[in-house]
């Protein structure tokens, strides 16, 4: 995927790679995002959770986190993080384990994703992960809601400027 790069600047006020997610402008309801620091003060991720359903609880998680973050590190079996953050943000504390996963390719535009579609043992919870040509993981989570193709043609790099400090 050569249209995603590492951002050059000298100390960015968030991460210093591209975001790929859904536009917000695109999306209906309310946008929230999450950047996960390291003790040095870099950026470990950055989670967008979009709302679908009026303050209710979200409807999709959509993590992007660099090759190092402390939250791709789970054990074998154990859900990925942004699962667990939509289970927080539902206010579910069951617990979730993955039952398996199967690699599909996709088509984004003119680039191939092999995109790991993540099994999991809530059924409710729609789960997928690939991984971009500058190391960084990509895992949407969807809650009641499966994911389909077409939400590949929807993902693109968001503008820094909405993750800058104010």
């Amino acid at each position: 995927m050569s249209f995603l790069r590492r951002r050059s600047a000298s100390t960015p006020a968030g991460p210093d790679f591209d975001v790929l997610a859904m536009d917000p402008g695109d999306w209906p309801g309310n946008l929230g995002a999450g950047l996960l620091p390291a003790p040095d003060g870099s950026c470990q991720g950055v989670f967008l959770r979009y709302d679908l359903f009026g303050g209710r609880g979200p409807a999709m998680i959509i993590g992007n986190l660099p090759e190092g973050s402390p939250a791709r590190d789970i054990a074998e079996g154990e859900a990925p993080f942004e699962v667990a953050q939509l289970l927080a943000a539902l206010e579910d504390d069951e617990e979730v384990t993955v039952a398996g996963t199967e690699d599909v390719p996709v088509m984004q535009g003119d680039n191939l994703l092999i995109v790991r579609r993540v099994k999991l043992s809530q059924s409710r919870i729609s789960c997928v992960q690939f991984d971009r040509s500058d190391n960084v993981l990509v895992t949407i989570a969807s809650w009641d809601r499966p994911i389909t193709d077409d939400l590949y043609a929807l993902l693109k790099p968001l503008p820094a400027e909405l993750f800058q400090q104010g």
